[in-house]
């Protein structure tokens, strides 16, 4: 396989991954639109052979704990469309894309490893109160909660290469005072994660 790109929204998330010669990481930047300019633009000026979204990740309650990680195979874009999440009726027949795949064959090369698939919600906004969080729990019924998943998955489609997502959990969705907050367990997580997941994919 050609050279994967890993995506991550800041550097600090990946400090713990060991870097290694079949791997460029691309620092995107934080949230969706910073996190589709920068994966579109590294995808439209090299070739890669993969792209991984890695970084840490908030949970939602019970859906996975601080410190474990997590390959996301769905990502929603949470927000996008009509307020209260009604049916959104465009001219034209035209529609709004509000969900990224990951790629199967990648997450079938991963089968196996210490680590559970769930879906994911990308916002533009943390989420910091328990309504909130309830809200979109129900709405969505997501195991995580980022910032750029769905843009690098969607950047990725849209140029053709397969992509995945790796998290490691730092947090809960929610109230931040009860979040539990642990950027280091989560940012060991996602570089353990990240690490087992390209030594199954580059081949």
């Amino acid at each position: 396989m050609a050279t994967v790109l890993v995506v991550c929204a800041l550097e600090s998330e990946l400090r713990y991954f060991r870097r290694r010669a079949d791997v460029e990481l691309l620092i995107c930047g934080v949230g969706p639109v910073e996190a589709a300019v920068a994966t579109a633009r590294a995808l439209s000026a090299a070739r890669y052979g993969a792209v991984v979204n890695a970084g840490i990740a908030g949970a939602f309650p019970q859906r996975a704990r601080v410190g474990e990680a997590l390959l996301v195979a769905t990502e929603w874009l949470a927000g996008l469309g009509l307020e209260g999440g009604g049916a959104f009726t465009l001219p034209d027949g035209a529609s709004l894309i509000e969900r990224a795949d990951a790629d199967e064959e990648l997450l079938e090369r991963c089968a196996g490893l210490p680590y559970r698939v769930g879906s994911g919600i990308t916002v533009a906004s943390v989420t910091a109160t328990s309504a909130t969080g309830e809200r979109l729990a129900a709405r969505y019924g997501a195991d995580t909660e980022s910032m750029e998943g769905f843009s690098v998955l969607r950047a990725a489609g849209q140029s053709g290469v397969p992509a995945l997502e790796v998290r490691g959990i730092s947090n809960y969705v929610g109230d931040r005072a009860r979040s539990a907050w642990d950027f280091a367990a989560g940012a060991r997580a996602a570089a353990a994660a990240l690490e087992a997941v390209l030594d199954r994919i580059i081949v």
